[in-house]
Protein backbone atom coordinates (compact mmCIF):
# COMPACT_ATOMS: atom_id res chain seq x y z
CA UNK A 1 0.00 0.00 0.00
CA UNK A 2 1.35 3.40 -1.00
CA UNK A 3 2.17 5.78 1.84
CA UNK A 4 1.07 9.41 1.79
CA UNK A 5 4.59 10.66 1.08
CA UNK A 6 4.87 8.32 -1.92
CA UNK A 7 2.56 10.47 -4.10
CA UNK A 8 5.32 12.64 -5.55
CA UNK A 9 3.41 15.43 -7.29
CA UNK A 10 1.01 15.93 -4.38
CA UNK A 11 3.83 15.71 -1.87
CA UNK A 12 5.04 19.33 -1.51
CA UNK A 13 1.66 20.72 -0.43
CA UNK A 14 -0.23 17.75 0.91
CA UNK A 15 2.62 16.88 3.27
CA UNK A 16 4.06 20.33 4.06
CA UNK A 17 5.52 20.23 7.55
CA UNK A 18 6.90 22.94 9.77
CA UNK A 19 8.48 22.75 13.19
CA UNK A 20 9.12 19.00 12.94
CA UNK A 21 12.15 16.95 13.92
CA UNK A 22 14.95 17.79 11.50
CA UNK A 23 15.33 14.21 10.27
CA UNK A 24 11.65 14.11 9.31
CA UNK A 25 12.03 17.44 7.52
CA UNK A 26 14.92 16.02 5.49
CA UNK A 27 12.76 13.12 4.31
CA UNK A 28 10.08 15.63 3.31
CA UNK A 29 12.66 17.62 1.35
CA UNK A 30 13.86 14.46 -0.39
CA UNK A 31 10.28 13.98 -1.54
CA UNK A 32 10.48 17.41 -3.14
CA UNK A 33 13.85 16.64 -4.75
CA UNK A 34 12.46 13.71 -6.77
CA UNK A 35 10.35 16.20 -8.73
CA UNK A 36 13.53 17.58 -10.34
CA UNK A 37 13.91 17.16 -14.12
CA UNK A 38 16.16 14.48 -15.58
CA UNK A 39 17.22 13.26 -19.01
CA UNK A 40 14.54 10.96 -20.50
CA UNK A 41 12.94 11.18 -17.03
CA UNK A 42 15.37 8.49 -15.88
CA UNK A 43 15.47 9.90 -12.32
CA UNK A 44 19.06 8.67 -11.84
CA UNK A 45 19.36 9.37 -8.12
CA UNK A 46 19.29 7.60 -4.80
CA UNK A 47 19.15 9.26 -1.38
CA UNK A 48 20.41 8.33 2.07
CA UNK A 49 19.60 10.50 5.07
CA UNK A 50 20.91 11.14 8.57
CA UNK A 51 20.04 13.41 11.49
CA UNK A 52 20.94 16.61 9.61
CA UNK A 53 22.06 15.55 6.14
CA UNK A 54 21.03 13.96 2.86
CA UNK A 55 23.41 12.08 0.58
CA UNK A 56 22.74 12.23 -3.17
CA UNK A 57 24.04 9.12 -4.93
CA UNK A 58 24.16 8.48 -8.67
CA UNK A 59 22.05 5.52 -9.77
CA UNK A 60 24.15 4.49 -12.76
CA UNK A 61 21.79 1.62 -13.59
CA UNK A 62 19.74 4.44 -15.10
CA UNK A 63 22.56 5.88 -17.19
CA UNK A 64 22.07 6.64 -20.89
CA UNK A 65 25.13 5.00 -22.39
CA UNK A 66 24.52 6.21 -25.96
CA UNK A 67 23.37 9.80 -25.58
CA UNK A 68 25.30 10.49 -22.35
CA UNK A 69 28.40 8.25 -22.34
CA UNK A 70 30.28 10.36 -19.77
CA UNK A 71 27.29 10.63 -17.39
CA UNK A 72 27.41 14.40 -17.80
CA UNK A 73 23.64 14.79 -18.07
CA UNK A 74 23.11 12.15 -15.37
CA UNK A 75 25.21 14.30 -13.02
CA UNK A 76 23.36 17.47 -14.05
CA UNK A 77 20.08 15.67 -13.25
CA UNK A 78 21.37 14.76 -9.79
CA UNK A 79 22.46 18.38 -9.38
CA UNK A 80 18.91 19.45 -10.23
CA UNK A 81 17.66 17.22 -7.40
CA UNK A 82 20.11 19.00 -5.09
CA UNK A 83 18.92 22.41 -6.29
CA UNK A 84 15.27 21.46 -5.77
CA UNK A 85 16.08 20.23 -2.26
CA UNK A 86 17.88 23.51 -1.51
CA UNK A 87 14.92 25.55 -2.74
CA UNK A 88 12.41 23.53 -0.74
CA UNK A 89 14.54 23.77 2.41
CA UNK A 90 14.10 27.53 2.53
CA UNK A 91 10.32 27.03 2.78
CA UNK A 92 10.99 25.22 6.08
CA UNK A 93 13.27 28.03 7.32
CA UNK A 94 16.33 25.83 6.83
CA UNK A 95 19.76 26.73 5.48
CA UNK A 96 21.75 24.26 3.39
CA UNK A 97 25.40 23.67 2.60
CA UNK A 98 26.48 21.33 -0.17
CA UNK A 99 29.67 19.26 -0.24
CA UNK A 100 30.28 18.09 -3.80
CA UNK A 101 31.95 14.71 -4.38
CA UNK A 102 32.67 14.33 -0.65
CA UNK A 103 34.12 10.80 -0.88
CA UNK A 104 36.91 10.37 -3.49
CA UNK A 105 36.80 6.62 -2.94
CA UNK A 106 33.08 6.47 -3.84
CA UNK A 107 32.49 8.47 -7.05
CA UNK A 108 28.78 7.68 -7.06
CA UNK A 109 28.44 9.81 -3.91
CA UNK A 110 27.87 13.07 -5.74
CA UNK A 111 26.82 15.37 -2.91
CA UNK A 112 26.03 15.64 0.77
CA UNK A 113 23.56 18.34 1.76
CA UNK A 114 23.73 19.49 5.38
CA UNK A 115 20.84 21.46 6.85
CA UNK A 116 20.50 23.74 9.85
CA UNK A 117 18.02 26.26 11.16
CA UNK A 118 17.84 29.51 9.21
CA UNK A 119 15.70 32.63 8.89
CA UNK A 120 12.09 32.47 7.69
CA UNK A 121 11.67 32.37 3.89
CA UNK A 122 10.98 35.57 2.00
CA UNK A 123 8.12 35.94 -0.49
CA UNK A 124 10.20 34.85 -3.48
CA UNK A 125 11.42 31.73 -1.68
CA UNK A 126 7.82 30.78 -0.87
CA UNK A 127 6.69 31.24 -4.47
CA UNK A 128 9.63 29.20 -5.77
CA UNK A 129 8.70 26.39 -3.37
CA UNK A 130 5.12 26.56 -4.63
CA UNK A 131 6.46 26.18 -8.17
CA UNK A 132 8.04 22.78 -7.45
CA UNK A 133 4.77 20.91 -7.99
CA UNK A 134 3.81 23.09 -10.99
CA UNK A 135 7.05 22.92 -12.98
CA UNK A 136 6.74 21.00 -16.25
CA UNK A 137 8.89 20.25 -19.27
CA UNK A 138 6.61 21.70 -21.94
CA UNK A 139 7.48 20.73 -25.53
CA UNK A 140 4.58 22.61 -27.13
CA UNK A 141 4.90 25.84 -29.13
CA UNK A 142 4.97 28.99 -27.01
CA UNK A 143 3.37 32.39 -27.39
CA UNK A 144 5.77 34.87 -28.99
CA UNK A 145 6.22 36.84 -25.79
CA UNK A 146 9.83 37.57 -25.07
CA UNK A 147 11.25 37.00 -21.61
CA UNK A 148 11.34 40.31 -19.67
CA UNK A 149 14.80 41.78 -19.16
CA UNK A 150 14.26 41.81 -15.40
CA UNK A 151 13.57 38.09 -15.37
CA UNK A 152 16.67 37.42 -17.47
CA UNK A 153 18.68 39.36 -14.91
CA UNK A 154 17.14 37.36 -12.05
CA UNK A 155 18.02 34.08 -13.80
CA UNK A 156 21.63 35.19 -14.10
CA UNK A 157 21.68 36.18 -10.42
CA UNK A 158 20.53 32.68 -9.48
CA UNK A 159 23.15 30.95 -11.64
CA UNK A 160 26.16 33.21 -11.19
CA UNK A 161 27.00 32.28 -7.55
CA UNK A 162 27.30 28.66 -8.72
CA UNK A 163 29.74 29.56 -11.49
CA UNK A 164 27.13 29.01 -14.20
CA UNK A 165 26.78 31.50 -17.04
CA UNK A 166 23.39 32.11 -18.68
CA UNK A 167 23.11 33.67 -22.13
CA UNK A 168 19.77 34.46 -23.80
CA UNK A 169 18.93 34.48 -27.51
CA UNK A 170 15.69 35.88 -28.90
CA UNK A 171 16.39 37.06 -32.46
CA UNK A 172 19.01 37.54 -35.14
CA UNK A 173 21.39 35.18 -36.85
CA UNK A 174 22.40 33.52 -33.56
CA UNK A 175 18.91 32.06 -33.11
CA UNK A 176 18.85 30.74 -36.70
CA UNK A 177 22.31 29.19 -36.28
CA UNK A 178 21.28 27.45 -33.07
CA UNK A 179 18.09 26.16 -34.72
CA UNK A 180 20.21 24.69 -37.53
CA UNK A 181 22.53 23.01 -35.00
CA UNK A 182 19.58 21.48 -33.13
CA UNK A 183 18.17 20.16 -36.42
CA UNK A 184 21.55 18.69 -37.39
CA UNK A 185 21.74 17.06 -33.97
CA UNK A 186 18.36 15.46 -34.57
CA UNK A 187 19.53 14.03 -37.90
CA UNK A 188 22.78 12.65 -36.48
CA UNK A 189 21.16 11.06 -33.44
CA UNK A 190 18.25 9.44 -35.25
CA UNK A 191 20.56 7.98 -37.88
CA UNK A 192 22.07 5.88 -35.08
CA UNK A 193 20.05 2.69 -34.36
CA UNK A 194 21.61 2.50 -30.88
CA UNK A 195 20.31 5.99 -30.08
CA UNK A 196 16.83 5.06 -31.29
CA UNK A 197 16.80 1.84 -29.23
CA UNK A 198 17.92 3.67 -26.10
CA UNK A 199 15.33 6.40 -26.56
CA UNK A 200 12.58 3.84 -27.21
CA UNK A 201 13.49 1.91 -24.07
CA UNK A 202 12.53 4.95 -21.98
CA UNK A 203 9.08 5.45 -23.55
CA UNK A 204 6.74 4.05 -20.91
CA UNK A 205 3.02 4.10 -20.19
CA UNK A 206 1.89 5.29 -16.76
CA UNK A 207 -1.30 3.29 -17.25
CA UNK A 208 0.80 0.15 -17.13
CA UNK A 209 2.35 1.03 -13.81
CA UNK A 210 5.55 2.70 -14.96
CA UNK A 211 6.91 5.46 -12.72
CA UNK A 212 9.70 6.73 -14.91
CA UNK A 213 10.48 7.46 -18.56
CA UNK A 214 8.51 9.48 -21.09
CA UNK A 215 4.89 9.07 -22.03
CA UNK A 216 3.82 8.36 -25.59
CA UNK A 217 2.28 11.83 -25.43
CA UNK A 218 5.80 13.26 -25.70
CA UNK A 219 5.80 11.91 -29.26
CA UNK A 220 2.27 12.90 -30.22
CA UNK A 221 0.62 9.62 -29.22
CA UNK A 222 -1.80 8.83 -26.36
CA UNK A 223 -0.12 7.42 -23.27
CA UNK A 224 -1.71 4.02 -23.77
CA UNK A 225 0.01 3.78 -27.19
CA UNK A 226 3.49 3.95 -25.71
CA UNK A 227 4.34 0.49 -27.15
CA UNK A 228 3.51 1.80 -30.63
CA UNK A 229 5.70 4.83 -30.03
CA UNK A 230 8.57 2.54 -28.98
CA UNK A 231 8.20 0.50 -32.17
CA UNK A 232 8.16 3.56 -34.41
CA UNK A 233 11.19 5.12 -32.72
CA UNK A 234 13.21 1.88 -32.85
CA UNK A 235 12.32 1.04 -36.42
CA UNK A 236 12.30 4.26 -38.41
CA UNK A 237 14.83 7.06 -38.87
CA UNK A 238 12.65 10.05 -37.98
CA UNK A 239 15.55 12.47 -37.99
CA UNK A 240 14.47 14.62 -40.94
CA UNK A 241 10.91 15.01 -39.66
CA UNK A 242 11.99 15.75 -36.09
CA UNK A 243 14.71 18.13 -37.32
CA UNK A 244 12.18 20.09 -39.37
CA UNK A 245 9.71 20.18 -36.47
CA UNK A 246 12.33 21.34 -33.98
CA UNK A 247 13.68 24.02 -36.30
CA UNK A 248 10.16 25.33 -36.87
CA UNK A 249 9.40 25.20 -33.15
CA UNK A 250 12.51 27.25 -32.38
CA UNK A 251 11.97 29.90 -35.07
CA UNK A 252 8.17 30.18 -34.83
CA UNK A 253 7.32 29.02 -31.32
CA UNK A 254 10.28 29.79 -29.06
CA UNK A 255 10.58 33.47 -28.17
CA UNK A 256 13.70 32.92 -26.05
CA UNK A 257 16.52 30.40 -25.88
CA UNK A 258 18.86 30.17 -22.88
CA UNK A 259 22.28 28.55 -22.83
CA UNK A 260 23.72 27.48 -19.49
CA UNK A 261 27.47 27.01 -19.52
CA UNK A 262 30.34 26.52 -17.08
CA UNK A 263 33.98 27.52 -17.00
CA UNK A 264 35.19 23.91 -17.15
CA UNK A 265 33.79 20.42 -17.63
CA UNK A 266 34.22 18.59 -14.32
CA UNK A 267 31.76 16.60 -12.25
CA UNK A 268 31.56 19.57 -9.89
CA UNK A 269 30.68 21.85 -12.82
CA UNK A 270 27.96 19.46 -13.91
CA UNK A 271 26.51 19.30 -10.41
CA UNK A 272 26.45 23.08 -10.10
CA UNK A 273 24.87 23.39 -13.54
CA UNK A 274 22.05 21.14 -12.33
CA UNK A 275 21.64 23.16 -9.14
CA UNK A 276 21.42 26.39 -11.15
CA UNK A 277 19.07 24.78 -13.68
CA UNK A 278 16.62 23.68 -10.97
CA UNK A 279 16.53 27.11 -9.34
CA UNK A 280 16.15 28.87 -12.67
CA UNK A 281 13.29 26.60 -13.79
CA UNK A 282 11.46 27.17 -10.51
CA UNK A 283 11.89 30.93 -10.84
CA UNK A 284 10.55 30.81 -14.40
CA UNK A 285 7.58 28.69 -13.29
CA UNK A 286 6.85 31.08 -10.43
CA UNK A 287 6.73 33.94 -12.97
CA UNK A 288 4.36 32.08 -15.30
CA UNK A 289 6.88 30.75 -17.87
CA UNK A 290 7.78 27.25 -18.92
CA UNK A 291 10.73 25.55 -20.63
CA UNK A 292 11.94 22.48 -22.50
CA UNK A 293 15.30 21.18 -23.66
CA UNK A 294 17.23 21.39 -26.93
CA UNK A 295 20.39 19.58 -25.85
CA UNK A 296 21.05 17.76 -29.12
CA UNK A 297 23.97 19.99 -30.20
CA UNK A 298 25.53 19.66 -26.73
CA UNK A 299 25.28 15.85 -26.77
CA UNK A 300 27.32 15.63 -29.99
CA UNK A 301 30.95 16.71 -29.51
CA UNK A 302 31.47 18.33 -32.91
CA UNK A 303 28.24 20.31 -32.66
CA UNK A 304 29.00 21.34 -29.10
CA UNK A 305 32.03 23.28 -30.26
CA UNK A 306 29.97 24.85 -33.05
CA UNK A 307 27.29 25.86 -30.54
CA UNK A 308 29.93 27.41 -28.34
CA UNK A 309 31.21 29.43 -31.30
CA UNK A 310 27.71 30.45 -32.42
CA UNK A 311 26.88 31.64 -28.91
CA UNK A 312 30.11 33.60 -28.71
CA UNK A 313 30.88 31.73 -25.50
CA UNK A 314 34.25 31.10 -23.91
CA UNK A 315 32.69 28.59 -21.50
CA UNK A 316 31.48 25.00 -21.87
CA UNK A 317 27.83 24.61 -23.04
CA UNK A 318 25.91 22.36 -20.65
CA UNK A 319 22.15 22.92 -21.13
CA UNK A 320 20.13 24.59 -23.91
CA UNK A 321 16.58 25.65 -23.05
CA UNK A 322 13.68 27.12 -24.94
CA UNK A 323 11.56 29.37 -22.73
CA UNK A 324 8.14 30.94 -23.11
CA UNK A 325 4.48 30.81 -22.13
CA UNK A 326 2.21 28.05 -23.37
CA UNK A 327 -1.53 27.78 -23.68
CA UNK A 328 -1.90 24.82 -21.37
CA UNK A 329 0.70 23.07 -19.21
CA UNK A 330 1.13 19.36 -19.90
CA UNK A 331 0.25 16.77 -17.27
CA UNK A 332 3.00 15.84 -14.81
CA UNK A 333 5.48 13.17 -15.83
CA UNK A 334 5.76 9.96 -13.87
CA UNK A 335 7.92 9.79 -10.75
CA UNK A 336 9.28 6.98 -8.63
CA UNK A 337 8.01 6.84 -5.07
CA UNK A 338 10.16 8.27 -2.32
CA UNK A 339 10.43 4.79 -0.80
CA UNK A 340 11.99 3.57 -4.09
CA UNK A 341 14.89 6.03 -3.95
CA UNK A 342 15.64 6.16 -0.22
CA UNK A 343 18.32 3.70 0.84
CA UNK A 344 20.02 2.84 4.12
CA UNK A 345 23.76 3.12 4.61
Amino acid sequence: MQRDDDDPWMHPHENLITGEVLEKSIRFLAGCAILAPSGHNTQPWLFASGPNWLDVIADRTRALAVVDPDDRELTISCGAAVGTFETAARRLSLQTSVARCPDPGFPDHLAQITVEDGPPPDELEVTMFDAIARRRTDRSAYFLEELPDGLKCDCRKIADPLGVNVEFFSDGSGLKTIADLVAEGDRIQFEDPDFRHELASWVHSSRRGSRDGMSGASFGLPDILAPAARFVIRTFDLGENIAAADAKKILAGSPTLALLSSTSDTVEDWLDTGRALARMLLLLTARGFTASYLNQPIEIATLRSELRQAAGATTQPQILLRIGRSERPPPPTMRRALSDVMITT
